[in-house]
């Protein structure tokens, strides 16, 4: 179990610190009910990232993802791909990046959060948890790593538990600030805020760079062991 945490914390890592859930979060705290909608926000990411590596151990263990406790041709072959998609998606983020960070502007969504039912802030942290170009791939590559370890059903859904606490981390930051951080918890989170929305492309396309670049050296190790 220990060697299969060494290659799914790094994407765990990869997922935490997205800049664009970590702002959405922040203007959900500063709503009206931010407390609550925090709350199942945060909720609504473990619940998408848990379903979709759930799926993919679903199918992993069946597909044959290890053979003798080594991963299969085909998941070699699925990180090569996920590090190509990777490369891809920071390629396009770093030349649509603005080249003033002071004019970066959020996304038209973002501007609807104070109008969002409960109920669509729990969708809406699902969705940027399972559906984001950058954050599903990392948690289909977790899945499959874990699935090719050759570990006992008990194993495979701890280290599952454990990638996903460490990809919430960067939720759980400004939630801890704003449920604990009292009077200078606002002016914190500004800062954060502003500071996501600036280098959000930026981020983003360095850390789709790193990870498919790793995700592409993982895969050529399996095909070529």
């Amino acid at each position: 179990m220990g060697a299969v945490l060494g290659d799914v914390l790094g994407l765990a890592a990869g997922v935490a610190v997205s800049p664009l859930p970590i702002l959405a979060v922040i203007l959900i705290l500063a709503t009206p009910r931010g407390r609550l909608n925090g709350i199942l926000f945060t909720v609504g990411w473990i619940l998408g990232l848990s379903a979709l590596g759930a799926v993919i151990l679903a199918i992993a263990s069946p597909a044959g993802a290890s053979v003798h406790k080594r991963p299969a041709i085909w998941v070699g072959a699925l990180k090569l791909a996920l590090g190509v998609l990777l490369l891809l998606l920071g390629t396009r983020r770093w030349r649509r990046r603005p080249k003033d960070p002071s004019q970066a502007k959020l996304p038209k969504w973002m501007g609807a959060i104070d109008r969002l039912t409960p109920v669509k802030i729990l969708g809406l942290g699902t969705a940027l948890a399972a559906l984001n170009a950058k954050n599903a791939p990392l948690t289909i590559a977790a899945g499959a790593a874990i699935g090719s370890a050759g570990l006992p059903v008990g194993q495979q859904i701890g280290s599952l538990a454990i990638f996903v606490v460490i990809a919430t981390l960067g939720l759980l930051a400004p939630l801890g600030v704003f449920l604990f951080g009292g009077e200078r918890a606002r002016t914190t989170l500004g800062v954060w805020k502003d500071w996501a929305a600036q280098h959000n492309a930026a981020v983003m396309a360095v850390l789709s760079f790193v990870l498919g670049l790793k995700l592409l050296g993982d895969g050529i190790s399996v095909l070529t062991s």
